[in-house]
């Protein structure tokens, strides 16, 4: 792959992964759907956690009471290019959650592990992300 075109696709996928927390914490969290294909899953495997598809996606976040606020730090944001169409993602993060009476803090730390592929159009989508933390545990439900 061209050396420049592989870094615009890094750059593209960087950004949707950025623009994707922006969403969950500052814009419209049932939003975060459209970053995704329309078949896309976002996978909580310590609590056999699974949503698939854009409408489930939009429902899932979208229902968040509307008094819960979060903020999310992401760090170290890897992205591979596997070809001129897929990529492969990992980054860390750390939530931080305050609802009406405030909780823990962090309330959750650990890794996304996300697969992107190009749109006909040239942007690019989630078709998997992944939840990990290191302790195995569910996560609460944020």
């Amino acid at each position: 792959m061209d050396p420049i075109a592989q870094l615009l696709a890094e750059r593209a996928c960087r950004r949707l992964l950025l623009d994707l927390v922006r969403r969950l914490d500052l814009d419209e969290p049932g939003s975060v759907a459209e970053l995704f294909t329309e078949d896309g899953v976002w996978t909580w495997p310590e609590g056999d956690r699974l949503v698939k598809g854009r409408a489930a996606l939009r429902a899932h976040f979208g229902s968040r009471p509307a008094d819960r606020h979060a903020r999310r730090l992401m760090a170290d944001v890897r992205v591979e290019v596997t070809s001129p169409d897929t990529a492969r993602a990992t980054s860390y993060f750390t939530t931080y959650r305050m609802d009406p009476a405030p909780g823990p803090a962090p309330v959750g730390i650990g890794h996304y592990e996300d697969t992107l592929h190009r749109t006909p159009d040239g942007s690019w989508l989630l078709a998997a992300r992944t939840l990990r933390l290191p302790c195995d545990r569910p996560t609460p439900r944020l």
